[in-house]
């Protein structure tokens, strides 16, 4: 069981990702809706694993992971987004993102993506 951040600035995406972690025996731990949110969350929070839109207002995922990660080298996130773009997902690998998960999800690829990256 892991304790997780999710951040997405559409309030649908956060209720149907929490929805899929909890049926896999997760626990939501705080949810942010920008990158900006993200960050200070994540140092509140200190959660076992992220799950990161790139779209967002005040600050994008890149961005987020990239402050993240600087601060805490050994965080845990996995990208999610409708731009599924080489770029984007390369974009996101480098700056310390562990897997990258399209939208619209599928439970079985977000809970085998988290099972895989936390074991």
């Amino acid at each position: 069981m892991a304790g997780i951040l999710i951040v997405d600035d559409a309030k649908f995406m956060r209720v149907t990702l929490g929805n899929m972690v909890r049926s896999g025996g997760h626990v939501v731990v705080g949810e942010a809706e920008n990158g900006l949110e993200a960050v200070e969350k994540f140092k509140d929070l200190q959660p076992d694993l992220v799950t990161m839109d790139v779209t967002m207002p005040e600050m994008d995922g890149i961005q987020a992971v990239k402050r993240i990660i600087d601060e805490y080298p050994g965080a845990v996130i996995i990208m999610c987004s409708a731009m599924g773009q080489q770029r984007v997902v390369m974009d996101a690998i480098e700056a310390g993102a562990k897997d990258f998960i399209v939208k619209p999800f599928e439970e079985s690829r977000v809970l085998e993506a988290i099972g895989r990256i936390l074991s």
